[in-house]
């Protein structure tokens, strides 16, 4: 009987498969919910209930990601689980290429905001796009992840005029960047990515100029610059819709006609964007280097310097509430979210009961606090992890993520200048996978090409299935391989 026992249990073992089996906790409580990512939740007085996600910084595996609501700055606000389902399986550029794809493990919510535009109050990078910018001397920047897999709390930023610009590579012609993703003013020129919205929001008083970019549109300083091509420009024409790897560049007045002077369709920019960078007090110079920065999101209390807790008499910070924060060491960063406001379940904590946690039971270094009660989440694989005060998730504006890069795959069923038809009535996204909006739709039978595309994509898997840059008619946009066919 015995022996049938074991038999038994051996072939459910093996029936588990790898995956089942490589999900353990640990002597220590840590439990493995991917690669390089830990979970655990901690019971403590008061009582308190935390809940910890740790990411092993040695493991080249996964990265930090942010994340926006609804995709886009313009579109309001979204909870962390409609987050992480949006940028999962979804393409990324981690290696400064596009390609590989977010396995979204862990996600958290982010910073402050405008409750009711949903825009982040602090400035936000993802995926290496600059996609808000920090206010100049604002104070406190937030947490930042950089592409060598270093990380840092930000303190007070500012942008030299003369350290953002466009230069036309042919003639030399170079052109001061007003502001990004924000609205255009009199006589500026402002650029627009695809986290600002479908389209740039224009009205037809000033012209605009479409550029195709070999990498996204980060923090890179002057000599060093982001390279593209510009693609189309539209004068006096309004708004123009913004596929997911280019800008548009914007301009009115004075700065729209030097545009036109000085620039055409065909034409290699090269774009250079710098923060200087000072200490909290918008002073004292700050040596930490925000280029090639990956993912930031803002915060408010620096609780841990360096493995020391700081003080605070904040109203906000001496009371008792959920909270959400990332903490980091040499070998761990860590996202934190503590429940609060149920005596009998959490009561919340301090800032300084927070810090504590972090540095004595966690061995954090550093660490910061983001926005809390009712917004603080925990998710992890699907399922949300703590109990949100409100009784359930609130819609919040950004977040922060853990995330597995997979690599690149692509197909290979078609080639460019392939003519193909719609198999069905399909609809043509800015990019490759539905978490970029569609932008028109065709019908049953429609005849299209496929087009090459600068950064090699055709055929990317993203959300699960291969994309195509196709042309139907003047119409062009990114579609779903399963609805196409070479045509006979």
């Amino acid at each position: 009987m015995k022996w049938r026992i074991f038999t038994c249990l051996l072939i459910l073992s093996l029936a588990l498969g790898p995956s089942a089996q490589s999900a353990h906790t640990d002597s220590s409580g840590w439990e493995t919910v991917g690669d390089g990512i830990e979970y655990q939740e901690f019971r403590l007085p008061g009582p308190n209930r935390a809940f910890v996600a740790r990411m092993d910084r040695n493991n080249l595996n996964v990265i930090l990601e942010s994340s926006i609501a609804q995709g886009t700055l313009a579109q309001g606000k979204e909870t962390v689980s409609g987050m992480a389902s949006r940028y999962d399986q979804a393409i990324n550029a981690w290696d400064g290429n596009w390609g590989s794809r977010n396995q979204v493990v862990v996600a958290i919510n982010g910073s402050f905001h405008n409750l009711e535009t949903g825009v982040p109050q602090s400035g936000l990078i993802h995926s290496g796009w600059y996609t808000k910018r920090f206010g100049d001397y604002a104070g406190g920047s937030g947490f930042a992840w950089k592409l060598d897999r270093s990380v840092f709390i930000g303190g007070c930023v500012y942008h030299q005029s003369a350290r953002q610009v466009i230069t036309n590579l042919f003639t030399g012609n170079t052109r001061r960047i007003n502001g990004i993703n924000q609205d255009r003013e009199e006589h500026e020129t402002v650029v627009y990515t695809p986290q600002y919205d479908r389209d740039s929001h224009q009205d037809d008083s000033g012209v605009e100029v479409l550029v195709e970019l070999i990498q996204p549109l980060g923090i890179l300083p002057l000599p060093e610059i982001n390279i593209g091509i510009v693609r189309e420009i539209r004068d006096g024409q309004g708004s123009i819709p913004i596929p997911f790897d280019h800008i548009v560049i914007s301009a009115h007045g004075r700065s729209r006609i030097a545009l036109l002077e000085n620039y055409k369709v065909g034409d290699i920019v090269g774009i250079s964007l710098e923060i200087t960078h000072l200490e909290k007090n918008c002073a004292t110079p700050n040596p930490l280097d925000w280029t090639s920065t990956y993912a930031s999101i803002g915060g408010s209390f620096v609780f841990l310097k360096d493995g020391a807790i700081q003080s605070f008499d904040n109203l906000g910070a001496v009371q008792r509430h959920p909270r959400t924060a990332i903490c980091f060491n040499d070998a761990f960063i860590y996202f934190i979210v503590v429940d609060g406001r149920n005596d009998r379940y959490s009561i919340g904590m301090t800032i300084t009961e927070l810090a504590a946690f972090c540095k004595d039971t966690l061995g954090a270094s550093w660490g910061i606090n983001q926005d809390g009660g009712g917004s603080s989440t925990m998710w992890v694989n699907g399922e949300v992890k703590n109990s949100p005060s409100d009784g359930q998730e609130r819609w919040v504006a950004n977040g922060m993520m853990m995330v597995v890069v997979e690599p690149m795959d692509r197909s290979t069923t078609f080639w460019p200048g392939d003519q193909v038809i719609a198999l069905y009535a399909t609809n043509l996204h800015l990019g490759p996978g539905t978490n970029y909006a569609a932008i028109s739709s065709v019908a049953e039978n429609a005849e299209g090409v496929i087009l090459p595309n600068l950064n090699y994509l055709n055929g990317v898997l993203a959300k699960g299935t291969h994309w195509w840059k196709v042309d139907f008619a003047g119409v062009v946009g990114w579609v779903d391989e399963d609805a196409l066919a070479l045509e006979r």
